[in-house]
């Protein structure tokens, strides 16, 4: 069941938050009806974790995590890290990533078994995706764009990418990740999905203007 929100009026709630099956991560400073919208449906299961990264709200786009592990880039101060820390459970591995591409989650898809990442991401930061999120990591292009992050979002149930994704790419990502995927848009044709949509196992948020 998908859940629709909006934070501050803006339709793009995957820029400003983060869901994995273990965890969620939400922007400091939105309105309350925004995190009110999170924690009633997940505050059973998993913890809603309030914060900012480098003092910025747009936690979605620069942390990519699963239920094993987060990434963070290094621009995440000492104080943020530590709040994470305790708030995340045990379980979860967090670590600070020094990437040149910082904004970890428009170049990283991940589920809890399959990355896909941006072309030129480097080598040490593929190596760290593997060991801290436990997956296997393909370099990859979705509808010719590098940014695999933005213009998909995958579970380990199923996933959704850019609406130009051709036939052929569709059955080549879907095969690689062993999922189903369809090419679609939310927020009323916006072909940014990682940034209209926040999803994982079991609940899925995604803009009020998604249609349907």
């Amino acid at each position: 069941m998908a859940t629709r929100a909006q934070f501050e009026n803006s339709n793009d709630i995957g820029v400003f938050s983060n869901l994995t099956n273990s965890y969620a991560l939400v922007a400091i400073g939105g309105s309350e009806n925004f995190y009110s919208v999170f924690e009633q449906e997940l505050s059973d299961h998993i913890p809603v974790v309030h914060t900012s990264i480098a003092g910025c709200r747009f936690v979605g786009r620069v942390t990519v995590g699963n239920r094993r592990g987060l990434l963070v880039p290094n621009t995440c101060t000492d104080t943020e890290l530590m709040h994470l820390r305790n708030s995340l459970p045990d379980s979860v591995v967090i670590q600070r990533v020094e990437e040149r591409l910082s904004a970890l989650g428009n170049c990283i898809v991940t589920n809890d078994h399959v990355a896909l990442v941006h072309t030129d991401i480097d080598r040490e930061t593929e190596d760290i995706i593997s060991d801290v999120l436990g997956v296997e990591v393909f370099r990859q292009t979705i509808a010719g764009n590098a940014l695999v992050g933005s213009y998909s979002k995958i579970t380990n149930q199923g996933g959704l990418v850019h609406p130009r994704t051709s036939l052929e790419d569709l059955e080549e990502l879907s095969s690689l990740l062993q999922i189903p995927l369809v090419a679609g848009t939310v927020n009323r044709g916006s072909d940014v999905i990682g940034a209209g949509l926040v999803v994982n196992d079991w609940c899925a948020f995604c803009g009020l203007d998604t249609t349907s």
